[in-house]
């Protein structure tokens, strides 16, 4: 990988974090992040963007361990229930939100 690149998979990386700092909520960036993989997925980009957007920016943007201490906190309460309906609601909220922005993706060009 370039030099210029790797700068760049940075830069991208500190405005996620910036980003998720004015967006105080896992379950709403998830669903942010989750369309926008969808949408730039179906997109023919180069493999240094590719690398810029899903390394960089996703990565740090939807965090897997926002995702995680969330669930972590209601496993905590001991509540088994409410435990497994967040972890499939999330998965599967998730997953159709990125077909969703594949799809809308797909109808834009």
């Amino acid at each position: 990988m370039k030099i210029n690149n790797f700068i760049y998979v940075l830069l991208a990386a500190y405005l996620a974090t910036f980003l998720r700092l004015f967006i105080n909520n896992n379950f709403i960036i998830s669903i942010i992040g989750s369309f926008m993989v969808g949408f730039f997925i179906s997109k023919r980009l180069s493999n240094s963007i590719k690398k810029i957007l899903f390394s960089g920016f996703f990565s740090c943007f939807t965090s897997f361990s926002g995702f995680i201490y969330f669930l972590y906190k209601i496993f905590n309460q001991g509540d088994w229930i409410r435990f497994i309906i967040f972890f499939n609601l999330i998965i599967i909220v998730n997953l159709f939100t990125m077909f969703c922005g594949f799809w809308i993706s797909r109808k834009i060009t």
